[in-house]
């Protein structure tokens, strides 16, 4: 991941979770996606079934803030993002997220809050997934 063609972070095979905080989301929203993503099964084991946490690989996270995410396109033709959270709640949460996600074992880097940034991808595999909180939308 680059910022103005500063590398800012980089990691192995892993997870890269595109997260998005709502205006509804808090600390509870953050130990519950911790807990949900350090344990969801989304790697392949040697039968090839999704039966491996990103702990149990060895894997690494990405954590990038993706306001976007709460983009609501019902209306218009201009996204509207009055869901989102605002920076300075979101950024804490964010910060948090890594944290709590360090703290049950998994090497953490993330992108840098609110700087447009460039990420590369090598999608292995076919897992895409959203996560949603019962308060909000994503976290």
């Amino acid at each position: 991941m680059t910022v103005g063609g500063e590398k800012v972070a980089s990691i192995g095979a892993g997870l890269l979770l595109l997260v998005g905080v709502g205006v509804a989301d808090g600390e509870a929203d953050v130990t519950t996606m911790a807990v949900k993503l350090s344990q969801l099964r989304v790697f392949a084991d040697e039968e090839g079934k999704l039966n491996l946490s990103v702990l149990d690989v060895g894997g690494e996270v990405l954590i990038v803030s993706q306001f976007t995410l709460y983009a609501d396109t019902r209306k218009g033709r201009r996204p509207s993002f009055v869901d989102a959270a605002p920076a300075a709640v979101a950024e804490p949460l964010v910060l948090s997220l890594a944290d709590a996600l360090s703290k049950r074992g998994l090497s953490c880097a993330t992108g840098r809050f609110g700087a447009k940034m460039e990420i590369g991808l090598v999608n292995d595999g076919p897992v895409t997934i959203v996560l949603e909180t019962e308060g909000g939308r994503l976290l």
